[in-house]
This record gives C-alpha cells, structure tokens and sequence, in this order.
C-alpha cells in the first residue's frame, strides 16, 4: 500500500534546510515502520506491506506529518482511472465513510506536468463517474466527502481521506533540551510540547526525599509514555536527590521562602545536567500564577542564577488546557495518581519574592555549593 505522507512548515525552509528536515522525519518513521519513501519534489510517498492499523498508530504519533493519505495509483488515462475508481470506492461505502443515499460529495484535482486536459475538466470527469457508480448528489461547497484525484504526469492517485496528525517539527531536528519533571500533570505536557517543536528530551526527576515519595513509578510510567512520541530520539530519564539539598535551604533560609530556593535550585542543577547531556536549554511546566513559585516576581527571582535559557511552554495554558493535552497524550490518568505531595511547602509561601533579598539569601545558604554537591547523586534511569 501506498500513503501520501504530508508535512507543513518544513515546506517553507530552503532547499537544504528542507531535505535535512525530510530526511529525519523519513528516518523517525522507519524506527517502526518497515517502508520505504519516494521523494518527488516535497512529496513524501510511502511505501508498504503493513497493514493500515499499523501505518495509523506509527503516522499518529510521529511529529512533523500535518496529515497522510491512503492513496491508489494508476496511468494518466480516463479509461484506467474510472477502473480504479470503480475498484475502491466501495470500500468507503461499505466502511461508512461514504453513504451515497444521504452523503454529498465533489472531486478535486490537483496536476503537475502537461496533459491534454485541465484539473476541472478532471474533476468533472471523475465526478461524473462517482455519480454513476453511486447516483450521489454534488455540493462543491461544503462536500459531506470528497474524491482526491492527483494527477503527476503520466500517473495519477486517487484517494478519500486526509487523516490529520500531529503536526509540528521532526523529533531531533531542534537539538536537546533537559526537562524538569515532577509526578504531576504538567510537566509531561511540557515535555510533549518540546518534543512537537523538534528537541529531543531529557527528562529530570528531582526526588524530594524525605519530604515526598511515590513520585518515581509515577515519572516513569509518564517517560515511557512520552518514548511513543518521540520516534528516532532516545528518551533519557535522570534522578536527583534533591531532598538534601531542601533540608539544607529549610535550617538555613526563612521558611517562606522554601518554594522559591526550592525552583531555584532545580533549575541550577537542571543546568549541570544540561552541560553534561549537551543540551542546549531548560524547560519546565510553569504556567503564571498557577502556584506560589510560578508568580512573576518568583518567576524572576528563580531564573535569576541559571545562566541557560529556560522555556516554559505552557506558561499561558491555564489548566484545563493543560489537563486537555494530559488526556489526549496519555498521562493525565498516571499524574493524578495520590502520591501525598511536597510536605516542604510552608504554611504561607512567598509569592511576591523580592529579587535582591533572594540574591542575599541564596548567598547565605552558599547554595552553589550545596547544588553541586547534590548533583553528585544524578543518576540515570533505564526505561
């Protein structure tokens, strides 16, 4: 069988750009999909012997494809393409896709190369012989289905359906970023999103020990989750004991600001990580005022010591936004899992965190010493 596989802003990079970015987005389907591809100017042809149940669980989960299509080819002639059409239109009747007695439908076309006729005259070729296989009524303007015929120089695809998919960019395209995640609903999310914009993700668990637990299963059930999106690039998950280092800023810093030294200090031993993994920034599920370190003013003040760049690409989704792509990507069920979250959060959190205080205080509790000492204890976790 063969598939039109369709993508959408690699089409508009340049030239060597794009066939970078197809090249990848061929090798990341390949990771689990037997098939071989036909590149013909921006057109991605896939070609088959799995069955379509197969091809539709790979494409779907595969960033970088808009949509695909089942297609089926013949000769660029009228005798041959009324055959095919006679051949294969009924399996979309009889599948429910097409109902002749209540369903309207149009035919279009699209041409590339010369040909004794237009794409109209094309279209109503094909729809004249929809109508006499089915007795079908045609609206051109909003079609119940629609007949695709695309004629490529002296061959020619006809297909029924363009099943929308992911979009975005190929995973490994945009380099490595390192993500911050908890046993939440939000950080999973974010991770998924930077996987649709191309990076590949390392994943950080910051295991709050002796003030948390049950957090771990948790993250991990929610990486391996997150591996069938990211076809082609490897998922690593990391573990910190981060605990010891919130002991530490607990005896040493006013109890207010636990939340803000606690952020901080995730995202200075994110950045230690980053280095080692060649990653090239950090992110994390942050959305404004959705908890006490997510405040602008905390925002500022625990971004204020790390030197890398940090993405929050939620930072505008308000929850059941976030929850909305936690359902539709499969981990919104293992994040709400009880796990008896964070007893190191204090009575009344800083919410309003004063940034020259913050500077003071991080001084005082020496916490580069402490981070670096705590990063010691990263160690990585075999999916």
């Amino acid at each position: 069988m063969k598939y039109f596989v369709r993508y959408g802003e690699i089409g508009v990079k340049s030239p060597k750009i794009r066939r970078k970015f197809e090249k990848k987005l061929m090798s990341n389907i390949k990771t689990e999909l037997n098939c071989e591809f036909e590149n013909d100017q921006g057109r991605l042809t896939l070609i088959t012997e799995e069955n379509n149940e197969k091809v539709h669980d790979v494409l779907s989960r595969v960033f970088g494809i808009v949509s695909y299509s089942p297609i089926y080819e013949t000769i660029t002639d009228k005798e041959e393409i009324a055959i095919l059409i006679n051949e294969t239109l009924p399996t979309m009747v009889k599948s429910g896709k097409f109902n002749p007695e209540k369903d309207t439908f149009a035919a279009k076309c699209r041409r590339v190369g010369k040909h004794e006729f237009t794409s109209q005259e094309m279209a109503g070729y094909v729809g004249s012989v929809v109508i006499d296989i089915t007795n079908a009524k045609v609206n051109l303007s909003k079609p119940d289905f629609t007949v695709y015929v695309e004629v490529r120089n002296e061959k020619t695809y006809i297909y029924y359906e363009k099943i929308q998919c992911l979009g975005g960019l190929p995973v490994g395209s945009q380099g490595r970023v390192v993500c911050l995640i908890s046993g939440g609903i939000d950080s999973p999310v974010a991770a998924w999103l930077m996987l649709k914009r191309g990076c590949s993700v390392t994943l950080l668990h910051c295991d709050n020990t002796p003030f948390g637990s049950g957090t771990v299963p948790k993250v991990l059930e929610n990486a391996d989750n997150l591996r069938k999106y990211s076809l082609g690039e490897e998922i690593k998950v990391y573990s910190i004991k981060f605990g010891e280092y919130l002991e530490h800023a607990q005896k040493e810093a006013p109890p207010r600001m636990t939340c803000v030294l606690c952020k901080s200090g995730m995202y200075q031993s994110a950045a230690i990580l980053a280095k080692k993994e060649k990653a090239n920034a950090i992110v994390d599920g942050s959305s404004i005022g959705q908890v006490a370190s997510q405040t602008l003013n905390n925002i500022e003040a625990t971004r204020y010591h790390c030197r890398m760049p940090i993405f929050s690409p939620l930072i505008t989704y308000d929850k059941i936004e976030i929850e909305t792509i936690a359902k539709k990507i499969g981990t919104y069920e293992t994040s709400i899992i009880p796990d008896g979250g964070c007893s190191a959060v204090p009575k009344y959190p800083e919410t309003h965190a004063d940034l020259e205080l913050v500077k003071k205080i991080i001084e005082d509790i020496d916490q580069k010493s402490v981070i670096d000492e705590v990063s010691q204890t990263i160690t990585r976790i075999d999916l």
